[in-house]
């Protein structure tokens, strides 16, 4: 399966308009873990529930509250990981839709 390609979007005559934040709505199906500082990576939590690791992106998108970047996530931050992919990723598609139909593009 090819990697999903969260920027094919928004890219307009080879260049790129601005990437909105796109909320990742929760499911009960969704997975929670804790962030162990020195212990715990992004790439290797994605690869654990999705046998990818490309998909870091979509865990941090899920848990807004730390920011944007990895290294903000507090010793001991309870990660919700979203679970299971395909759904996931059809509903963060669904979402980019919405948002071009309020935004006109």
């Amino acid at each position: 399966m090819a990697a999903f390609d969260r920027y094919s979007k928004f890219k307009l005559d080879g260049a790129f308009k601005k990437v909105p934040f796109i909320p990742i709505e929760e499911k009960n199906t969704d997975v929670y873990t804790y962030y162990e500082r020195g212990k715990t990576r992004l790439d290797l939590l994605s690869y654990q529930y999705y046998n990818d690791a490309n998909y870091d992106w979509l865990i941090m998108q899920a848990n807004p509250q730390y920011g944007s970047l990895e290294f903000m996530i507090p010793d001991g931050a309870r990660l919700r990981i979203p679970y299971p992919l395909n759904i996931t990723l059809n509903q963060y598609n669904a979402s980019i839709e919405k948002y071009f139909e309020l935004n006109g593009e």
